[in-house]
């Protein structure tokens, strides 16, 4: 056990704890076409499973995943099995992988589908977080297809707690803000041009979740620990929920958990 166990935190604007880091698992279920500095190997079912368990004891109590993530929602589905109370999970609409290519999809009936079929994969009645899987194109997506609309439906048959966008850009991010209830947004110490989507989510309480956040492992800073670095960054900002890492490596997350309790410690302090 560690000394340093997350605790949750409220998603301004919304019912739902979340531990201040989320576990991504984007790498339980897909390996093409992923941007990291080097390769890595799916995890099995009892890898998975430990990977789990320790993100469990560490306070963790977040997970990521989507449909563009090959089999992770298929895998949560049946990992869970048994103990979905434990979990809040945010999964995303939009994006499609498949034969080793991304394809989108916006429109109301794909939405209304693919929530169905998230369902199904994760083996639950509900999914507390839904975000659309931006292309980039956040506006016109927003503004031509009216997703978002969608999912508030969505939210009010009970099928999704809160909905939201993963964004890339400023305006998307605010504009999504202005029409649901979360934005995830890219923030690392590389890149901060969507900070001014935190800004607007803290003075209008709305939930921030960040993706990134250690520049998908590309971080290196001379003499310092670029893990802590990277985690003052993102929690110096009172916007921030939570920041999703996608690692595999149990040391890894044992060691970026431990990281994120002793500098929100710190900043409480």
């Amino acid at each position: 056990m560690t000394d340093y166990r997350l605790e949750t935190r409220t998603i301004a604007g919304t019912d739902i704890r979340v531990s201040p880091i989320g576990f991504g698992t984007v790498k339980l279920g897909r390996d093409q076409g992923v941007k990291y500095p080097s390769g890595f190997r799916i995890p099995d079912d009892s890898e998975a499973r430990e990977l789990l368990k320790l993100a469990q004891t560490l306070g963790i109590n977040l997970l990521d995943t989507a449909p563009a993530y090959g089999t992770s929602e298929e895998r949560l589905g049946s990992l869970l099995k048994g103990q979905r109370d434990n979990w809040v999970i945010c999964s995303k609409v939009g994006e499609e992988f498949e034969n080793g290519e991304s394809r989108f999809d916006f429109t109301p009936e794909h939405i209304r589908f693919s929530i169905e079929r998230s369902l199904k994969r994760l083996n639950t009645d509900w999914i507390e977080m839904v975000l659309v899987h931006s292309n980039g194109d956040d506006v016109n997506i927003i503004q031509q297809y009216g997703c978002l609309e969608v999912l508030k439906a969505l939210k009010k048959e009970g099928k999704i707690l809160a909905s939201g966008m993963s964004t890339k850009t400023v305006e998307g991010g605010i504009m999504a803000l202005e029409k649901s209830d979360i934005a995830m947004v890219t923030y690392n110490l590389k890149e901060q041009a969507e900070k001014p989507v935190l800004d607007y989510a803290l003075r209008n309480d709305k939930g921030i979740l960040i993706k990134k956040a250690l520049a998908s492992g590309h971080v290196c800073l001379e003499g310092e620990d670029p893990v802590e670095k990277s985690m003052e960054l993102v929690f110096s900002h009172p916007a921030t929920s939570a920041a999703v890492i996608g690692t595999i490596n149990p040391l890894h997350l044992k060691s970026n958990a431990e990281s994120c309790a002793r500098v929100i410690r710190l900043l409480e302090s």
